[in-house]
């Protein structure tokens, strides 16, 4: 288990739910937060920030936090709702909307570096605490696996973009890609400066 878990459990605090986002940085798609209650002392090797594992224990590390949690909750917010109300306020309500999807009560929340005030609950932001807590990796991984699902079907619908590869970061790949096709009103994130700038070179909109 990651060290820091045990170290938030008290009389008055015996559930915490994790939370953590994945797509922050993303030009397309959702920006979708993961929450995890997870069972006091739980441990797993697979259990750990996501960018530190492989796609195929992404995928099995997913399935232990289902099959192991107490409970769990996906939520998000669509490129349109990003552009209304910022990148950060996107993911601080994804993470909300997770929580209350959990349908669960819990004491405590821990936040991979999110300020939570109205969540209504006690909270710890913890810088890089995808790394630290358990349950904040178990929510990560939650969150980008599900992110990386929804990119595959992008990717089918929309083949041109080769959003399986690039999975809506930027990369020298997606900008070319972008510029060559132009942003795709339903998915793209125009808030973004390089969607922005992907306007000035080619003004179709699908």
């Amino acid at each position: 288990m990651l060290e820091l878990d045990e170290a938030f459990y008290r009389d008055d605090v015996k559930l915490i739910v994790g939370v953590d986002e994945a797509g922050r940085g993303c030009l397309l798609g959702p920006v979708v937060a993961g929450a995890v209650i997870l069972p006091r002392g739980f441990s797993h090797p697979l259990i750990n920030d996501s960018k530190k594992l492989t796609e195929k224990q992404r995928e099995e590390a997913y399935q232990i936090v289902i099959n192991n949690a107490i409970a769990y909750g996906i939520g998000m917010c669509s490129p349109q709702e990003i552009d209304r109300m910022n990148i950060l306020n996107a993911s601080r309500e994804a993470m909300m909307r997770a929580i209350r999807n959990m349908n669960h009560d819990f004491d405590l929340i821990v936040s991979d570096a999110m300020k939570m005030p109205d969540a209504g609950k006690p909270y710890v932001d913890l810088i890089k605490g995808d790394a630290k807590c358990s349950c904040i990796a178990a929510a990560s991984i939650l969150a980008k696996v599900t992110r990386d699902h929804i990119c595959y079907e992008l990717d089918k619908t929309y083949p041109q973009y080769q959003i399986a590869k690039h999975k809506g970061y930027v990369t020298a790949l997606h900008v070319e890609l972008l510029n060559k096709f132009g942003p795709i009103k339903e998915i793209y994130r125009f808030s973004y400066k390089p969607v922005k700038q992907s306007l000035n070179v080619q003004q179709k909109l699908f």
